[in-house]
């Protein structure tokens, strides 16, 4: 019987293994185990999570909670924000929540892509929204908004109304700045632009089905 089966021992697991790296267990409605773990640990613990012989194999969500304006904690250790990861077992049949406590003067956590791959646009998203960097991910950009964009909607101190922000006008300038902003530059994810003197082509795949949840661009390099 693997003695890992259910999530109190799961628990246990972890704390045995990775001490006071894990910081707290949260009691929560969801059913899930959720454990606070230090900056430093989380690749390890999501490795060890990757890696038993049950696996946690799939990163479910990513994503990130401005807690400045909350109240009650109830013992939860101090965080500014708070960067989540929920990982499911198929074999389980279950999930487990990682948590990562950030204060606002130190906004950055290691990037997740070296264990789970598909971390990348989670995090890409979360840099988006909250401001919250990834040390060692391969192309922190902006994923939903703008290039140009400044500011990160979903923080608390982000305008919540349009009155609050200045009138927009767009000069000419400011037309040309956007133009070359939206412009495709192979160099800037990991492609060359020719091999052996020969330019590679790029073409737009597309259009976009009418029910995507939202606009996106795929580019495609042709060799030959």
């Amino acid at each position: 019987m693997n003695t890992e089966s259910t999530g109190d021992e799961l628990i246990e697991s972890l704390q045995r293994d990775f001490g006071a790296s894990v910081l707290h267990s949260q009691q929560t409605r969801t059913g899930m185990p959720v454990l606070w773990v230090s900056r430093e640990a989380l690749t390890d613990v999501l490795g060890y999570l990757k890696t038993l012989n049950a696996p946690f194999d799939l990163l479910y969500d990513l994503s990130a909670i401005d807690e400045r304006l909350r109240g009650h904690r109830h013992g939860l250790p101090a965080s500014d924000f708070t960067v989540f990861y929920q990982l499911m077992s198929i074999t389980r049949n279950r999930d487990i929540m990682l948590k990562v406590a950030l204060s606002e003067d130190d906004l950055s956590v290691p990037t997740a892509t070296g264990v789970f791959p598909v971390a990348n646009w989670y995090e890409r998203e979360v840099w988006d929204m909250f401001g919250i960097r990834f040390a060692g991910h391969p192309h922190l950009e902006r994923i939903l908004m703008p290039p140009t964009w400044t500011g990160h909607p979903l923080r608390k101190d982000y305008p919540a109304r349009a009155t609050e922000f200045d009138p927009y006008t767009l000069t000419v300038e400011g037309q040309r700045t956007e133009q070359e902003a939206l412009q495709f530059k192979p160099e800037h994810w990991g492609m060359s632009r020719e091999r052996d003197g020969a330019e590679f082509m790029f073409l737009n795949l597309g259009p976009n089905h009418p029910s995507a949840h939202g606009a996106f661009r795929i580019v495609l390099q042709l060799d030959g």
